[in-house]
């Protein structure tokens, strides 16, 4: 197990479900779907790799490894604050 992508997977859940309005663009109001994506992969790969569970396809490994939980993160908060600059 590992117990701190175990626990950003579950507040992640816990602050999207509480607070869908984060998941909004700040321009216009509408939904922003690619970082809803980013942050939806975030957690899936946060609960994956978490609860201990290591995919046997290469493929999978990557997608919901701990380097996915990092830099679908990274990549989500560029994306929020950095597309505001």
């Amino acid at each position: 197990m590992q117990p701190v992508l175990l626990m950003w997977g579950i507040v992640l859940m816990i602050v999207l479900s509480l607070a869908p309005f984060l998941l909004v663009k700040p321009q216009d109001g509408s939904a922003d779907h690619t970082l809803s994506s980013l942050l939806m992969w975030s957690m899936s790969a946060a609960f994956v790799r978490g609860f201990g569970f290591i995919p046997q396809n290469r493929f999978a490994r990557y997608l919901l490894g701990s380097f996915a939980v990092m830099a679908t993160t990274a990549a989500a908060l560029f994306w929020r604050f950095g597309m505001m600059a």
